[in-house]
């Protein structure tokens, strides 16, 4: 049963709770057989099995390679819209250290970040609006591979995903352990920063440890680099904007070999920002900042900045619609509606350069109990607690946005 801490309101939330325990069950049993980026053939295949039995009009695969697409058309189509809404359904590469019965049964991979939860809320939507139909338009269910890192949403997009269902708008909601069960956060702007990649290759010249003057010693210059670098974003971030510069991993040297002084160094990390203007920023300091400490030092630095994610960015007057849309669900004292921003990425953002739509958090963490724990983390799992709220929070948004008897003849 749902538990008496998470209230909503309205048709939607009290249909899809009386099936909530088959979203509980399709969703461990999605968590129990992670598949990574591209790979979510399971996944997919348990997906078009749900969504036959929820009596949708159309089942299209293999959209972005293992991408799936159903299509509800509402009890009438005068309106002519069309509302689509996104889950992720791609898991994580490591392991998991929980011992219910519904941990993965695949070493290495972990439904880690909630992506299984996603998917069975989606699935409760679909179900929902195809047993209901009161809306006048067509909602566009996209299931989505690949967000941990693989532009799953670019590859659906780049194979045709906005020509063969042109949306007027598009949704997409995570679950967030920091914030309550029953609670909704979203805003009218960025939510999710820009996460780009930078590879720094240092060269200098290899020695003995016991003569480094003989040497340019790149674990030296990559040293110097590494507090350089912290200095962009304090010395020329505007306060008011916000970046992120992490140096994550340096490689250097053997080991084993405790009195060689390497040729080479390699300083791996990631850049995360909100504007372009200062993503664009970020880039040419780096390059200005380590060339110049690694010349100053009598070594070279190359920078490879690859830009992997733009930030996602909520249209605002989408971002409004969203909130008063939880607002009927859940009420005004359960909706935050100018969440701070996350420095962490989202691939959502291709499809918000495109279409109009926006983002949202949906709470799940109760303190120090289930969902508490943070995404990305080996004790990580989905609360099952808020699958019907979920859905019907998918379901309010293609309802309210494509009402019925609002059309004029």
């Amino acid at each position: 049963m749902l538990a008496p801490r998470i209230k909503a309101h309205g048709r939607p939330f009290a249909h899809i709770a009386a099936f909530h325990s088959e979203l509980t069950a399709l969703r461990r049993e999605l968590h129990a057989h992670p598949e990574l980026g591209f790979e979510e053939h399971f996944t997919a295949r348990r997906v078009v099995e749900a969504l036959k039995v929820c009596g949708v009009d159309e089942i299209h695969t293999g959209i972005g390679k293992t991408g799936v697409v159903a299509v509800v058309h509402g009890r009438e189509r005068l309106s002519g819209r069309m509302v689509g809404l996104r889950a992720d359904m791609d898991a994580l590469s490591m392991s998991e250290d929980n011992d219910f019965a519904w941990r993965s049964t695949r070493p290495g991979l972990m439904h880690g970040c909630g992506h299984d939860g996603h998917t069975a809320m989606l699935v409760g939507a679909a179900r929902y609006l195809a047993e209901t139909r009161a809306f006048d338009g067509t909602a566009v269910l996209i299931f989505q591979p690949g967000e941990e890192g693989f532009a799953g949403a670019k590859a659906m997009i780049e194979d045709g995903l906005f020509e063969r269902f042109p949306v007027q708008s598009v949704y997409a909601m995570h679950n967030w352990p920091q914030m309550k069960p029953g609670t909704v956060g979203i805003n009218g702007g960025p939510m999710m920063a820009a996460a780009d990649r930078i590879t720094i290759e240092i060269s200098g010249k290899g020695g003995h440890g016991a003569h480094p003057y003989q040497t340019v010693d790149p674990v030296l210059v990559a040293a110097h680099i590494i507090t350089a670098v912290q200095s962009i974003v304090s010395r020329n971030v505007r306060p008011l904007d916000q970046a992120v510069i992490s140096l994550c991993s340096m490689q250097a040297g053997d080991p084993g070999a405790f009195s060689v002084v390497p040729g080479k160094a390699t300083l791996v990390g990631t850049v995360r920002s909100f504007s372009a203007e200062v993503q664009d920023l970020l880039e040419r300091r780096l390059q200005e900042v380590c060339a110049g400490v690694a010349m100053g030092l009598g070594a070279t630095a190359h920078v490879r900045y690859e830009r992997v994610y733009p930030a996602t960015i909520n249209t605002r007057p989408e971002a409004r619609f969203a909130a008063s849309v939880a607002r009927h669900l859940v009420g005004n004292d359960h909706v935050d509606d100018a969440l701070e921003p996350s420095m962490g990425a989202e691939d959502f953002a291709f499809m918000l350069q495109v279409k109009p739509g926006a983002y949202l958090r949906l709470g799940q963490g109760t303190e120090h109990g289930v969902g508490s724990c943070f995404l990305h983390n080996s004790r990580y799992d989905f609360n099952d607690e808020i699958l019907p709220l979920g859905s019907a929070l998918h379901a309010g948004l293609v309802e309210q946005a494509m009402p019925l008897g609002t059309t004029a003849v």
